[in-house]
């Protein structure tokens, strides 16, 4: 309305102090879906179809990753790469259409106030939603068209399949390689700069000799070799028989007086090398784990969780040291798996 003046003059609620009265909600229209039985079924069958096609575009990404080479290309592209990304790129496409589909044109279509509620829901909060949900599943009718229920599921089942293939990219299992190193019964230790085999008499009393299996030399050249040179690097050391507290079970790993010990410290796997002749302890000069080598290797000192490694050693035939086995527990860096 306007006053005198020709001016708008707005008039307001008396009873919400709104000066806009609520215009309410538009009649509700029904879908042509809503009261045409033949239309909702051939929405049913159109949506039905696309996951359908999903379902096959599953079990073409599969067929792709084997069948389709890897070097070969399609229109300038990889063609793995086009064939692997068009197909899962295309279900889950259909996947997705198909189900808006299905809420546009077949679920049930009417308006619904909620009204807003403290942030805790009260125990008929609870209740009332569990029968929300179990009357959107029976509003959605995916018990009553079985067709689309069972189109749907099927696409989504095979939609697994390209992630389960896709697994095979992550390469082989790691298994427990690194639980052992190239270390074998009869095994001659050897000089780690020389490779030159050693016998007892070649270490003198208090000397600490770094060492490698002399099996290193019949590795492969390269990352391999280096790998396993890391591995098997140990220490020699030469004391007095009477300084050795010999581990009961290991009372034969020695030989004169000479025990042998990974190099390979326990804490994060820095090479441990700073030995002390008095005292039997070599120390790691990185985080300064110290080892009592006269004591099986045990941590005396530092972040260390475990003893170092020892090697049962013995003299073949021809007088040379040479392992009994590999270490019998895994070298290297302490984490949860290991005690």
């Amino acid at each position: 309305m306007t006053d005198s003046r020709g001016e708008v003059a707005v008039t307001r609620s008396t009873d919400t102090g709104d000066p806009y009265p609520d215009p309410g909600l538009p009649p509700h229209e029904p879908r042509p879906t809503d009261i045409d039985e033949a239309a909702a079924k051939r929405a049913e069958r159109q949506v039905a179809t696309m996951f359908g096609v999903a379902t096959l575009l599953g079990l073409g990404f599969v067929v792709a990753y084997f069948a389709v080479p890897r070097d070969a290309s399609f229109l300038g592209f990889g063609a793995s790469n086009f064939a692997l990304g068009g197909t899962l790129g295309l279900a889950l496409l259909l996947i997705g259409i198909g189900a808006v589909q299905w809420a546009r044109k077949l679920m049930s279509d009417h308006e619904i106030v909620e009204e807003r509620h403290s942030a805790s829901s009260s125990d008929e909060d609870r209740a009332e939603a569990i029968a929300a949900v179990r009357l959107g599943a029976e509003e959605s009718g995916i018990g009553r068209r079985k067709l689309i229920r069972n189109s749907l599921i099927g696409a989504l089942a095979v939609l697994g399949l390209p992630v389960v293939v896709l697994l095979r990219d992550l390469g082989p299992l790691p298994g427990n390689g690194s639980a052992h190193t190239i270390w074998r019964r009869g095994t001659r230790i050897a000089n780690d700069v020389t490779f030159k085999p050693l016998r007892p008499e070649d270490l003198e009393l208090g000397q600490l000799v770094n060492a490698v299996p002399a099996s290193l030399e019949d590795q492969p050249e390269g990352a391999e070799r280096q790998s396993a040179r890391a591995k098997a690097a140990v220490l020699l050391v030469r004391m007095e028989e009477n300084d050795i507290r010999t581990v009961p079970n290991r009372r034969d790993w020695g030989v004169s007086g000479i025990l042998c010990y990974s190099k390979v410290c326990t804490h994060v796997g820095c090479p441990v090398n700073l030995y002390e002749q008095q005292t039997h302890h070599v120390l790691c000069p990185c985080h300064q784990s110290t080892f009592d080598l006269a004591n099986g290797g045990r941590v005396v000192f530092g972040p260390a969780a475990r003893s170092l490694p020892q090697l049962p050693i013995m003299v073949d035939s021809e007088g040379y040291l040479v392992a009994q086995s590999d270490f019998t527990e895994p070298v290297g860096p302490s984490y949860w798996e290991r005690g």
